[in-house]
């Protein structure tokens, strides 16, 4: 479920100490403390943790690599707002939410997706085959996520709004659960909790993010680690694109390491692997515009509180 803003706050704000207390010093008078990284189960940056590299590329820049995890992107953003970590991979809607919040955040890259790696899913034995046999419905989708916009477009898409279901705000596990035990009449997701989903309760996808408007996921960095002089998010991200490239040449090897790395089963990485590209991109136009897309029907269905322009917090100094 999800937890109140002061909980929320009062986990970033233990999550900072913690890095903080734990992290190494300096190695090095012109290196800057470790970049610390936030992840989640599966794309470039756990390809990068599993395979190592950083710790070079930012040689003389940072005292290496810290990495935390986490299991989706709103908490993430909350820690990257609190000054827990200086750099982690998200979908497109969480940054949004960040923005509105007034948090010190920008846009690093982009990394395309292709809409089939997110899906609505019902269980097997469901008689809905659209969303429109979903109406007043209670469907579960993690609030801030990618998930969320994906619910938003489908309605749209369908000529329905959030008044014609009931929406869940469940976090990944939550709907997990609440979705094996039936609680739940459909899951708007993404993988691996899609793939795991498909595997473990022969669940059905009715609406895949292959037939709603284009986005990104992003690496999204603190202003201040953008700001600091040292070019490491630069030198983080020129390495992350060395590690995407070779994601995308070496699929089966990718599919291992994700597997030893998350203990994920090796078919269920495997299928994640097929649903989306590795790659890792500057921001230009075309992103910012499609990004600012979708932060205008989140503002337009009354889930921020105010208009947010993402350009603002677009990252223009890495030339790829």
């Amino acid at each position: 479920m999800h937890t109140g803003p002061l909980t929320r706050r009062a986990m970033s704000a233990s999550l900072a100490a913690t890095l903080a207390a734990c992290a190494p010093r300096s190695a090095g008078k012109n290196a800057g403390p470790p970049v610390r990284i936030g992840f989640q189960r599966g794309g470039v940056l756990l390809l990068a943790k599993a395979r190592g590299g950083l710790d070079q590329a930012l040689a003389g820049r940072a005292a290496g690599v810290q990495w935390v995890e986490f299991p989706s992107g709103p908490p993430l953003m909350e820690a990257l707002g609190a000054g827990a970590i200086d750099l982690g991979a998200v979908g497109e809607s969480p940054p949004i939410f960040a923005q509105a919040a007034g948090s010190p955040i920008v846009y690093a890259a982009a990394q395309p997706v292709s809409g089939a790696a997110s899906a609505l899913l019902v269980p097997a034995a469901s008689t809905a085959r659209r969303l429109a046999d979903l109406k007043g419905r209670r469907i579960a989708f993690t609030k801030a996520s990618s998930a969320h916009l994906f619910v938003l477009e489908a309605l749209k898409q369908a000529g329905m709004t959030l008044a014609d279901i009931r929406p869940a705000y469940l976090s990944p596990g939550d709907a997990a659960a609440a979705f094996s035990s039936g609680s739940i009449d459909a899951w708007s997701t993404w993988d691996p909790y899609y793939a795991l989903a498909q595997r473990n309760q022969n669940a059905r996808a009715i609406l895949t993010g292959e037939s709603l408007p284009r986005t990104n996921a992003f690496l999204v960095a603190s202003r201040a680690f953008a700001e600091d002089g040292r070019g490491a998010l630069a030198a983080t991200l020129g390495a992350l694109k060395v590690q995407a490239a070779w994601g995308e040449a070496h699929r089966d090897e990718v599919a291992a390491v994700i597997a030893r790395a998350t203990g994920l089963p090796p078919e269920i990485a495997a299928a994640t692997l097929r649903r989306g590209p590795f790659a890792v991109r500057p921001i230009d136009e075309a992103t910012i515009a499609e990004q600012q897309a979708c932060a205008d029907l989140f503002f337009a269905v009354g889930a921020l509180p105010k208009a947010v322009d993402v350009r603002t917090a677009a990252w223009r100094r890495w030339p790829g």
